[in-house]
């Protein structure tokens, strides 16, 4: 298994996690006993971890993680259930989310938005800042840069107001896309994350509106 140290240090934390607590660490307790300055670090080293095969990620429950790998000196190999948050309602409370699958998002050009789904996804609130209202599914790759691809499910946070810089999820003429928002002079631009696609102009004579900030990611299994 070719693991970093960061990686094996992380897997050690989470077995001697569940051996204590009985659960695996969220992201964020991770992220704090690493020293990391973001969540999303810790995030990085767990989909690292899954693609080493070292661990499995369970969707659609708090504090997923299956240690199927076997730890340095370690003569079995651990495989550890995650908590069923069904079955642990402070779990539910404390750390999980149950959010609404409204759609799809175009990461590329702007596409209608399927809106009225009755999917619904519980999800690690971790994975999120700041919290979302409703998961979008993307559609398109012009946000790869951001580490957004085609498939994955994004959190929105419900707001009509953004600063230039933020990802947004924006409406023009009753089409969504989601694009890095640069408000200049006389022009407001929605730009993509990936050169092989062209920016878009906002016309003055375009109805447009912010309907949400991005505020994270999942990544169904695939």
């Amino acid at each position: 298994m070719d693991i970093t140290d960061t990686q094996r240090a992380i897997l050690t934390l989470i077995a001697e996690r569940i051996e204590a607590e009985g659960v695996p660490p969220s992201q964020t307790e991770i992220a704090r006993a690493m020293g990391f300055s973001s969540v999303r670090a810790a995030q990085y080293h767990l989909e690292a971890l899954e693609q080493a095969g070292a661990i499995q990620r369970v969707p659609g429950r708090a504090r997923g993680i299956r240690l199927v790998a076997p730890l340095a000196d370690a003569t079995d190999t651990v495989v550890v259930e995650a908590v069923d948050p069904a079955s642990d309602p402070a779990v539910i409370s404390d750390d999980a989310l149950r959010l609404p699958v409204l759609g799809q998002v175009a990461a590329g050009r702007p596409i209608g938005a399927d809106i009225g789904s009755d999917d619904f996804v519980l999800l690690d609130r971790v994975f999120f800042s700041p919290t979302p209202d409703y998961l979008l599914k993307v559609k398109g790759d012009s946000m790869r840069d951001e580490g957004i691809f085609n498939g994955d499910l994004i959190g929105v946070h419900r707001t009509r107001d953004a600063r230039s810089g933020q990802i947004v999820v924006a409406r023009i003429d009753d089409e969504i896309t989601v694009k890095l928002l640069k408000i200049g002079k006389d022009r407001i631009r929605l730009l993509p994350r990936n050169p092989d696609y062209a920016p878009i102009e906002v016309e003055p004579d375009q109805d447009f509106a912010i309907e949400g900030l991005y505020c994270g990611l999942v990544r169904p299994n695939r």
